[in-house]
């Protein structure tokens, strides 16, 4: 079985890098599932151990997020949770020598790092807190100092092949060994997110590029627990329109977007193709896109994202829904079910859901709209040349070929009047396709005025 994780921190709402992580997981998944027919499963971890920042409001958010991006997990985690095991591994660590006590400060390790860079040198740590004796380490502590621990390193070529990257080679020597638990003795990222990974069985993390360099020190990590060692994909991280992710679009949330009436798929299937040299694909459910998806595709350059893209796609997307996933939307907007005539007619017409409640008043709400006297003159008149019987699409058609012949009217000097009457706009849908659903009774009390 495929086992895939999303590992967010509750410390704010999910912006467009959260969002793309979480796709990515899944759609890799999904795509493997269809391809091969092996089933996957989805864990959802809270990586939630920062106690000051975290708050329950942010992880709801991610819940709901979550399900309104049409992504379900199998299993849920927090990290908070499983604070005794990580002290277990930590003591096991200990015990085999693979873990050591460093006493420096913050102020002390800048300015090594600063050393080191003036002589042109890596800022790799020295490993200091190796040479010291008992006696020194009581010295240290009697003056207040606690330690912090760092995972110690072997000094081997550590490699592995990427899924996006293809191979990749670090040498721990050329590495600082990773401080694993912090002097107040709180855990930073690094080990729980391996011992989590090889508890819950995880057998491919998809993640950004900045944790390439992090991967070399968790596979010593995985190996040190003995546990196999996960595949790995590092897609490049998103750039915006200065050449970086700027601090805006870095932390565009997920519900601004949902208020600007950004559909879930529209996000799905811009993230699914960005950073591939093949075309987005529209697509309404996840089962489609996932035939689509393919991570091997991805390059190497940084993709660029513009929140235009979405506003650009999102239209393509809504206009092309099906009914039933249309009424579905505004029923979770509280409002009415539209019938197949009505959406057939607006659809090209609509760029977001929300946008279908003004053409629903325009359409069967008892408006008259107002417009200049000569065009209502010209209404009056020819309301009279409607065709007989029901309405339907060839009505329009008719009606204004007859209206041409009585009248010598054509082009906007025809068309304006009678669309400004029905509508009360000068542009809109198809009026062969609007006039059916406006109905001839409301047809004519708008064109009498």
């Amino acid at each position: 079985m495929i086992v895939v994780r999303f590992a967010p921190s509750p410390t704010g709402y999910m912006h467009i890098g959260n969002l793309r992580t979480a796709l990515l997981n899944y759609l890799f998944a999904l795509s493997a599932k269809k391809r091969t027919g092996e089933d996957f499963s989805f864990v959802l971890r809270m990586d939630d151990t920062d106690t000051e920042r975290s708050k329950p409001e942010y992880e709801q958010a991610v819940y709901e997020d979550m399900r309104w991006l049409g992504i379900s997990w199998d299993r849920l985690e927090h990290q908070s949770k499983r604070l005794d095991r990580y002290n277990q591994v930590l003591e096991d660590f200990k015990k085999r020598g693979l873990v050591y006590a460093c006493y420096e400060t913050a102020e002390e390790l800048e300015y090594k790092r600063r050393r080191q860079r003036a002589r042109g040198l890596p800022p790799v740590y020295d490993r200091a807190g190796l040479k010291l004796s008992e006696e020194e380490k009581k010295e240290l502590e009697a003056q207040g100092r606690k330690p912090h621990y760092r995972f110690k390193l072997e000094h081997k070529e550590t490699s592995w092949d990427d899924i996006v990257r293809g191979h990749c080679s670090y040498n721990g020597a050329h590495l600082s060994d990773p401080i694993i638990v912090r002097e107040d003795g709180t855990f930073p990222y690094m080990l729980p997110s391996v011992i989590d990974d090889v508890d819950f069985g995880i057998t491919h993390i998809i993640r950004g590029e900045d944790h390439v360099t992090n991967t070399a020190v968790q596979i010593q990590m995985f190996e040190a627990l003995g546990a196999k060692v996960p595949v790995f994909g590092h897609p490049p991280l998103l750039t915006g329109r200065e050449g970086k992710l700027s601090k805006r679009l870095g932390s565009l949330s997920s519900r601004e977007l949902r208020d600007e009436g950004i559909e879930p798929m529209t996000i799905a299937c811009l993230l699914a193709r960005l950073g591939t040299s093949d075309p987005v694909v529209v697509c309404h459910q996840w089962d489609e896109l996932g035939d689509h998806f393919d991570l091997t595709l991805f390059g190497r350059a940084q993709p660029h994202f513009d929140t235009e893209d979405l506003f650009k796609l999102n239209p393509r997307i809504v206009r092309s829904m099906p009914l039933a996933e249309v009424n579905a939307r505004l029923k979770e907007r509280g409002e009415p079910e539209i019938s197949e005539a009505f959406w057939a007619a607006i659809s090209p017409n609509i760029d977001k859901i929300a946008d279908i409640a003004q053409w629903e008043k325009i359409c069967f709400h008892d408006d008259v709209y107002q417009i200049d006297e000569a065009d209502r003159s010209f209404c009056r008149q020819v309301v009279d040349f409607l065709p007989e019987g029901d309405f339907d699409e060839t009505t329009f058609g008719l009606w204004t070929t007859l209206i041409k012949e009585k009248t010598g009217k054509k082009g906007k000097d025809l068309f304006h009047p009678i669309r400004m009457a029905l509508t009360g706009r000068e542009q809109g849908p198809e009026l062969k396709m609007l006039l059916p659903v406006i109905g001839r009774e409301k047809t004519i009390m708008r064109m009498q005025g």
